[in-house]
């Protein structure tokens, strides 16, 4: 239990050193990823499609 206890505090003097961001950096960081994971979901999506499209196209090709 003395372990548990002094990881416990130990994570608390490392939390108190950590330098915060500002709630305008959190905002901006936050629409940033928003925007990005966004973007990256909309191309691995049309990419799917057109995988999806393709091997459809390849199956009943070569499947006749």
């Amino acid at each position: 239990m003395k372990d548990v206890v002094k990881f416990v505090n130990e994570v608390k003097l490392e939390l108190s050193r950590v330098i915060w961001p500002k709630w305008d950096e959190f905002i901006g960081s936050t629409i940033v990823v928003v925007v990005l994971v966004t973007i990256l979901s909309i191309y691995l999506g049309l990419v799917d499609f057109g995988i999806n499209k393709a091997v459809r196209y390849a199956l009943r090709f070569f499947s006749a």
